[in-house]
């Protein structure tokens, strides 16, 4: 038995439809579900941005068709970090696309293991990295 890895990301935000139009917008997720509690946006195909509306999950939700109820959580926006892999070869190009979309970038760091992160901002406050792979050693 083992865990295979993480296959959400959760963050909860002022405006639902303006992070999901902003996530898409840059990085062109497509859309997985949509409703007025949440937006689910397809990263990489391999994991899942959830997007909440703030306050929106604070009670029991139950599942349509009887499946059970997801507890209640939340969270306010921003204040949240999280980082999107990407490779090498492609900082400037990402550098460049983030200033053409308006998304300043607010920080660029080269790791002593030669990893490359590039931080900015969502609409929400929250910190977005893009980082090249060598920075977490894991067998």
């Amino acid at each position: 038995m083992r865990i295979e890895g993480i296959l959400e990301t959760a963050l909860y935000v002022a405006d639902v439809q303006r992070a999901a139009d902003f996530y898409r917008r840059l990085f062109g997720f497509p859309t997985l579900l949509e409703s007025e509690r949440l937006i689910a946006l397809n990263v990489a195909g391999r994991s899942v941005l959830l997007l909440f509306q703030a306050g929106g999950t604070s009670e029991p939700f139950a599942v349509p068709g009887g499946g059970g109820v997801i507890p209640p959580h939340g969270g306010s926006p921003g204040g949240y970090h999280f980082a999107f892999a990407i490779a090498a070869e492609d900082v400037e190009p990402w550098r460049a696309r983030l200033e053409s979309e308006g998304v300043p970038v607010e920080s660029v760091v080269t790791w002593p293991t030669g990893a490359i992160s590039v931080y900015f901002r969502d609409p929400d406050d929250n910190l977005a990295e893009l980082i090249t792979g060598g920075f977490w050693k894991m067998d």
